[in-house]
This record gives C-alpha cells, structure tokens and sequence, in this order.
C-alpha cells in the first residue's frame, strides 16, 4: 500500500477510536452532568484544549510555522461547518432523541455516512469507483447491523425524521471542512469547538440545567480535548488527503470501537449481531484498502497556501527568500502551472478534478 494511502487510512482509524472511546467515557458522565452540560464541555473542552495546545506550541517550537492559516475566503465554510455541524446537528438531534425509541435512533445515525457521500458526489462533485460504493454499502450495513435492537421498538415518525436532517447537517459539516482542510486543522477545530461549545453552554443555562462539580467539568473537558478535539483534527488531516467519501468510510468503524471499549470498560456484553456485523465492516476496508484511482489527469494553473515538501511531485517552485525552506515541511503562497500526468491518486486537495466516467 503506498504512503497517499497508509497516512490518510492511518489518522481515519485513529480518529474513530478516539471518538469511539467517547461514548462509554461520556455514558459514565452523564450520570451526574445534563446531555446540553456535556456537549458544551465536550466541545469547549476541545476548542480551549486545542487553544492552549496551540499557544505552547508556538512558544516552545523555534522551527518556522508550517500550517497555513486561515483567510477570509475560509471564512464562509468555517461558518457552515459551526452553523450545521456544531449547532444545527446537536439540537435536531437533541430534540429528536426525546421522541424516537432509542433502536431507530441509533439505526438512523448511522445515514451521516450516507449523507456525507450523496452531498460529496452531488454538489461537490467528489470522484468515486464502484470498490468505494460497495465498501460504503457494507461499512453502512454493518454499522445498522451492529445498532440494530430487537429488544426496543422502532418506527418511522417526526423524531425519526429529525435525526435524519441531523445527519445531512453533519453531512454538510463535514464536506464543508472538506473545502478548508489545506489550511490549520487545530485552528479549525478550535473554532469549531468554541463555537459549538459556548451555543450549548448557553442553551444549558437557558434551560436551568444543573451545573455539575468543577471536577466532573474537567474531566469531561479533557475527555473533549482528546476524543473530540484531536479525533477531528485527525478527520481533517485525513480529508485533505483522501476527500471526505472515504475519511467518513473510514470513520464507521468507530461505531465498533464503541462497542469494544463499552464492553472493556463498562462490562456491557455487546449485541450478538456483532458477530455478523464485523466480517462485513472488513470487507468493507478490503474494498477501500485495494481501491485503485489511477489514470491520466489534468492539473490547471492554480495559487493556494497549505502545508507541503518538494518531494511529492506536485511542488517544483523555488524560495528566494530561503531556499532551503525546500529541505522541510512548509506553508506559504505558491503557484502550480498547467501539468498532465499519471500517478495513484486520491481525491486530495491537488485532486479533486472531475471525471467524465
């Protein structure tokens, strides 16, 4: 497997288990701290964690910056991605869960994925192959099987229907991000995380929800910073190198991660059609892992600001300013001239050409 691959697949699987471990961590928690409490902590926690991340960063590295900022042309889908994914998506949800059995919801949430590939395909016009659908088909399958309770009741109503516009509002968040994922991803998801977290903060105090200890606030804060905060920060790293139809592929085996730590943690003994589910999610990743996008394809003359070496074959410019800034990871304003060639690709920031097919 070539390394265009191995990095992108590696943080997807990494930000699905820290964002699998989540759910039993937050179970435990929401013993003592209202649903509305934990979400803003959770999300203040990784926006002010991220912050804080960021400025001792600065402070003790003496290498020159190598993320590139964010612009005021980022600013829109920056907005987008807090206005669906931080705001729209939680209360959709919120209200939603109070009347919908929880087995269609945990069914139902499971349509993000789904949403995500449709908005990705049909408005941003993100290329897929038949290995990649059928590797959706069955991660999608085997995430419903996995959710599926037999015990509970489950139907279509106006609840049902509320979570699934959640998920499109995350859908849209996510190919939002997509748009801005060259640029600093702990900048990114620190914005996201203040900006989700102080809605639900005031929502919570709005409602009179009880404050929990100063204790229980920081632990869920922390438990934000690493399974909230790093986990997307992970999802944007992947979705600038791999669009975000296969870092949301990727993505669904957090749902199992859940279940197995659920089990370690709390002692839960995990829906038996786990058993059926987990060969049909692998073959799944089988289909994404032996994905192979290769053919002859245009790049047009373009400018941007990213992270980026001299080794890849897509930055042949010269610094001079400091030449030797060619030697190490970099970001600054750059051109790239009209080039055909033919290379393994994924659908990353230099690639997102379309395709007649």
């Amino acid at each position: 497997m070539g390394h265009h691959k191995l990095y992108p697949i590696g943080q997807a699987l990494l930000a699905a288990l820290l964002f699998g471990a989540s759910a039993p961590i937050a179970k435990m928690l929401l013993r003592d701290i209202s649903p509305l409490f934990m979400a803003s902590f959770l999300y203040l926690g990784s926006g002010v964690g991220l912050l804080l991340w960021q400025m001792i960063g600065r402070f003790a590295s003496h290498q020159p910056k190598s993320e590139a900022s964010l612009t005021k042309k980022d600013h829109p889908w920056l907005f987008g991605a807090i206005l669906f994914g931080g705001i729209l998506a939680p209360i959709l949800q919120m209200f939603s869960l109070r009347i919908t059995p929880a087995s269609t919801a945990s069914l139902l949430l499971n349509f993000e994925g789904v949403a995500t590939t449709l908005i990705a395909i049909l408005i941003f016009k993100e290329a897929i192959g038949k290995k990649v659908w059928w590797a959706i088909i069955l991660i999608t399958l085997a995430s419903i099987l996995l959710s599926w309770d037999f015990r509970n009741a489950w139907g279509l109503s106006l609840g049902a229907i509320g979570i699934i516009l959640a998920c499109i509002s995350w859908g849209v968040d996510n190919n939002m991000t997509r748009n801005i994922s060259s640029k600093n991803p702990f900048s990114i998801v620190c914005y996201k995380g203040l900006g989700a977290g102080s809605f639900s903060l005031m929502a919570a105090i709005l409602m009179r929800n009880q404050l929990p200890g100063f204790t229980l606030i920081l632990i869920a804060m922390l438990v934000g910073f690493f399974c909230y905060g790093f986990s997307i920060v992970l999802f944007v790293l992947a979705m600038r190198n791999m669009g975000s139809i296969r870092t949301s592929a990727w993505f669904g085996s957090a749902p199992f991660i859940g279940v197995i730590l659920s089990f370690v943690i709390l002692r839960e003994i995990p829906n038996p059609l786990i058993y059926l589910s987990l060969p049909i999610m692998i073959l799944g990743a089988v289909f994404l892992i032996n994905e192979d996008h290769d053919h002859i394809h245009d790049h047009e003359r373009m400018e941007h600001s990213h992270k980026h070496s001299h080794k890849d074959g897509h930055h042949d410019h010269t610094h001079e300013d400091l030449e030797e800034q060619k030697n190490y990871q970099h970001s600054h304003q750059h051109k790239h001239e009209i080039l055909q060639h033919n290379h393994p690709h994924l659908p990353d920031i230099h690639h997102r050409h379309s395709h007649q097919e």
